[in-house]
């Protein structure tokens, strides 16, 4: 039977669960200002209390049945997709850690298993693993989804990946499997894999000592120079040694800023909805 472990913590300013390790022992979190739960006017966070929702892992980490779900205080389960508030504040979002950084394993939020739960990635019955380590905290923005029945037209007409809109977070701290950052956007690539549009968000954690000095695209090559050449040639080229071509880019190449970056949110937020509400068919994913 598989195991199941889980571990109470208290997070007091960022929304953070603290492991000693990725992949080992259960952590809780406390999110504060987090309002659990689906509104269907607003997704602001509202200061009311301070739920704890606790990070249960189900089974043994590096294994198919592995999955890291979230529980609030009640014992049920809730989806971390679809259950946490996509906003924090004014241009201020919640972030979920799905691969820290300078690890490889790829782990991601299971869209088409009830409630979600972040498991690693398969091909052909076989875990994914990156070639090489990526080198920031990578993840996802919650109630957000790029529509696979929208085609861009300021992006080569490519159509939404049917995913969360992914976080690129470049802070100096590794994250943990499951954490809660606040972030702030920087700027945003419009990257194209397959013919699909797979959004990059370039964001910084709030805790981060740099987090002042950032606040667009610009600031990042003063402060953080290379880093969105080094994001983009990585996502770029990540598949090239399992044989596939290399990934494309939008936008000519280049990281639209903070305002093209809020502007994708909006969006996706919107198409989530849509897709909450059931305006849009679901398919195969999963909205519990």
């Amino acid at each position: 039977m598989a195991a199941t472990r889980a571990i109470t913590i208290a997070s007091n300013s960022t929304c953070t669960l603290l492991r000693k390790k990725p992949f080992v022992g259960g952590t809780a979190l406390s999110l504060n200002n987090l309002k659990f739960g689906r509104t269907r006017r607003s997704y602001t966070c509202r200061a009311i209390y301070n739920p704890q929702i606790v990070v249960k892992e189900e089974g043994q980490p590096e294994t198919l049945d592995y999955r890291v779900f979230f529980v609030d205080q009640s014992g049920k389960k809730v989806s971390p997709w679809h259950d946490i508030p996509l906003r924090s504040g004014d241009d201020i979002f919640n972030f979920i850690v799905e691969i820290p950084k300078e690890s490889s394993a790829k782990m991601e939020v299971a869209t088409d298993e009830a409630f979600t739960p972040i498991k690693q990635d398969t091909k052909k019955g076989k875990l994914r693993y990156y070639p090489y380590n990526i080198h920031w905290n990578y993840g996802l923005l919650p109630q957000t989804w790029e529509d696979p029945s929208f085609a861009n037209s300021e992006v080569e007409g490519a159509l939404g990946d049917n995913d969360p809109v992914d976080v690129v977070e470049i802070g100096e701290r590794q994250g943990k499997i499951g954490e809660v950052l606040k972030v702030k956007p920087l700027g945003a690539l419009a990257m194209i894999d397959e013919g699909e549009l797979d959004w990059k968000i370039v964001a910084i954690s709030l805790d981060d000592p740099r987090a002042s000095l950032v606040n667009d695209v610009n600031d990042v090559e003063k402060h953080f120079p290379g880093t969105l050449t080094a994001i983009r040639d990585w996502f770029r080229d990540y598949k090239i040694p399992d044989g596939k071509p290399a990934n494309k880019f939008g936008l000519g190449n280049q990281a639209a800023n903070k305002e093209y970056a809020l502007k994708v949110i909006t969006e996706t937020n919107e198409s989530w909805n849509k897709l909450i509400k059931r305006s849009i068919p679901a398919g195969e994913l999963s909205l519990a």
